[in-house]
């Protein structure tokens, strides 16, 4: 019997290439949306693999720089100097440790402007130019090119002749101060915290710089430019400190045209001192370079919300400890939370005195566990170790039993603590020390001992002892003004302010007046005033907050803010410095759910702020930001 084939199970030709163009077509949407998932905006010329594209794939594509090697610099040294060559050297190194390509320049193929191939230019000590090269250099930064410069640049010509400081000034926007004397073998310098070159260095950092390369004072002329850091050491230098502060740049970075530079009155290898010099100098190199060549840093605030400084009153009941009484009305007129710090005898002798400040502030002590001249006094020892636990432990006893709860805040009596001291205090549970041990920072420090957190604050400014003890100063409008040119200068580096007060000094009937003159200042600069209390769990909250972030394209970041195991109800902002012209930015996530925070874009800074109003423990948020870029 035959079987007749159905016409059921005809395949129509025509049937089957719609469906393969549907899923033909269904494949490229989903590409395109993998695409733009990951990098963003795009179009259709962007992701051709045409020569241009694959070798510019993205914003993390290598940058070469130009290294120039100046013999017109090297012909002015004395014969067999290898100064230039060590500089030089040194600026190779470091190139190389940080992975970036680069060329050695001679001085005929700077004068030929050969820098199209280079993102970005080094002039090491090159303080001799010719005048085809200053033209090459400014035409470079004109159409956007970028300098790293040291020293006097361009001060002398080819043959080298005296040119002066025209160069520098119409450039850098810098005016010449005066150079460094070798017989200061070493100088401290400043670093200000809040910018994007210095985007994880503790404000008010110390560097220590070797003065054999007579390192140049400068005076900012052109609001283009940006201070980064002051030569002006307030502890031993006289003078104004305003004006001292503006009058000794020693780095600083700003815009030419279409360009940018970024310049250092050192050399590369001027910088002694210990590993920490080192490790924020690297730092300061890499987030310059960043800045440079258009690439991201990030940084939480130094600060809570928009606060860009950060004000501690410490009143010290010592010797007179009844004068602590003049200052309580100020406190509660101002609703100022003191942080005080009470001399173990007081605490013995007044248990009545130390109760009433409960009102007014939390209490600390003021224990003696031995005595040195300075940090680095090796005659001088403090006590052992179990001898400053038991003098923690008793008085630690007595405040507990005065205030009905722990004190968390200790002064050693001389200012000063070592290795037994850290190990006693995390042994009674003491979570912060005031000091003067600490130099070389505007800002606290953490230690962990014991697995235990220390905050140690030191003395960020001139105390009433200085003002009052050491300068002789008895006019209260001097006081004031003392405290004002601190406050300044804090707010310049973006760090602490301590305000630190004795009854047998500023606290007494006759002077106790400024405390309100200096809080109405500290108020009128909107600088937040915080107790020890606040301060510590802030400061150990952003001390362990992790930021991640990544380039995906050249229209898109990313950006990872975690939080593993502190939280914390103060507002606080991330600075996400995108370093190159953007615009019509917008931040939302890859994840569902994930609460976007306020946000707000600065195109003449290129910095990105994202405004949290606090952050739980364990808490990680992802977010996308993509921008068009602009030519």
């Amino acid at each position: 019997m035959a079987v007749t084939p159905s016409n059921n199970l005809k395949i129509n030709a025509s049937v089957l290439i719609a469906t393969g163009l549907v899923l033909l077509f269904m494949s490229v949407l989903v590409f395109f949306m993998i695409l733009k998932f990951i990098y963003g905006d795009f179009t259709i010329e962007e992701i051709l693999p045409t020569k241009e594209n694959l070798t510019l794939i993205s914003e993390k594509r290598e940058k070469k720089a130009a290294i120039l090697y100046s013999r017109y610099t090297e012909n002015m040294l004395p014969e067999g100097n290898t100064w230039l060559a060590e500089n030089v050297s040194a600026w190779e190194s470091y190139i190389r440790s940080i992975r970036m390509p680069y060329d050695l320049l001679s001085d005929l193929e700077l004068e030929n402007g050969d820098l199209d191939d280079y993102g970005l230019l080094i002039l090491p000590g090159t303080k001799s130019l010719s005048d085809r090269q200053i033209i090459q250099v400014k035409k470079y930064l004109e159409l956007g090119g970028s300098i790293l410069a040291t020293g006097g640049t361009c001060t002398f010509s080819d043959e080298g002749k005296w040119r002066g400081w025209e160069f520098f000034s119409e450039v850098f926007g810098l005016k010449f101060t005066k150079e460094i004397k070798p017989f200061e073998k070493y100088k401290h310098h400043t670093l200000r915290g809040n910018l994007p070159v210095t985007a994880g260095i503790p404000a008010g950092y110390e560097l220590t710089i070797a003065t054999w390369d007579l390192p140049i004072y400068a005076e900012i002329l052109d609001p283009r430019t940006t201070q980064v850091s002051s030569w002006y050491d307030f502890r031993k230098e006289d003078g104004l400190v305003r004006e001292e502060i503006k009058k000794s740049a020693g780095i600083a970075y700003g815009k030419y045209g279409k360009g940018k530079y970024f310049w250092m009155g050192f050399e590369i290898n001027s910088v002694i001192g210990n590993s920490s010099d080192y490790i924020y100098f690297d730092k300061l190199l890499n987030n310059g370079i960043n800045w440079l060549t258009g690439l991201p840093t990030a940084s939480v605030k130094e600060w809570p919300s928009d606060y860009s400084s950060a004000s501690l009153f410490i009143p010290a009941v010592t010797e007179n400890p009844n004068n602590i009484n003049n200052l309580l009305n100020i406190l509660r007129t101002y609703e100022y939370q003191a942080s005080f710090y009470v001399d173990e005898n007081v605490i013995r002798k007044n248990r009545n005195l130390v109760k009433s400040l409960l009102k007014y502030g939390d209490l600390n002590s003021i224990i003696d566990v031995g005595f040195k001249l300075s940090a680095n006094d090796t005659i001088n020892q403090l006590f052992p170790r179990k001898e400053q636990e038991k003098k923690m432990s008793d008085i630690g006893g007595i405040l507990k039993k005065i205030s009905e709860k722990n004190s968390y805040g200790f002064m050693p009596l001389s200012g000063f603590y070592d290795e037994n001291t850290l190990q006693a205090v995390t042994s009674n549970n003491i979570k912060y020390i005031f000091t003067d041990s600490l130099t070389g920072r505007a800002v606290p420090k953490l230690e962990i001992r014991n697995e235990k957190p220390v905050m140690i604050i030191t003395k960020t400014a001139r105390d009433d002892k200085m003002i009052i003890g050491n300068y002789g100063l008895k006019e209260k409008n001097f006081q004031l003004y003392t405290y004002q040119e601190d406050i300044d200068r804090i707010i310049f580096e973006g760090g602490l302010y301590v305000l630190k007060s004795h009854t047998d000094y500023q606290l007494r009937p006759e002077y106790v007046d400024v405390i309100k003159d200096v809080f109405n200042y500290i108020k009128a600069n909107k600088i937040w005033h915080t107790s020890i209390r606040q301060l510590d769990k802030w400061w150990t909250f952003r001390a362990n907050i992790e930021l991640k972030y990544d380039i995906r394209s050249n229209k898109r970041m990313f950006l990872e803010v975690s939080s593993p195991d502190y939280e914390t109800k103060e507002k606080f902002v991330i600075k996400l410095n995108i370093n190159k012209p953007v615009e019509n930015v917008i931040v939302s996530s890859d994840i569902i759910n994930t609460e976007i925070p306020a946000y707000e874009f600065k195109e003449d800074e290129q910095i990105l702020y994202l405004y949290f109003n606090g952050f739980q423990e364990g808490e990680s948020r992802s977010f996308l930001i993509d921008y068009q870029n602009v030519n």
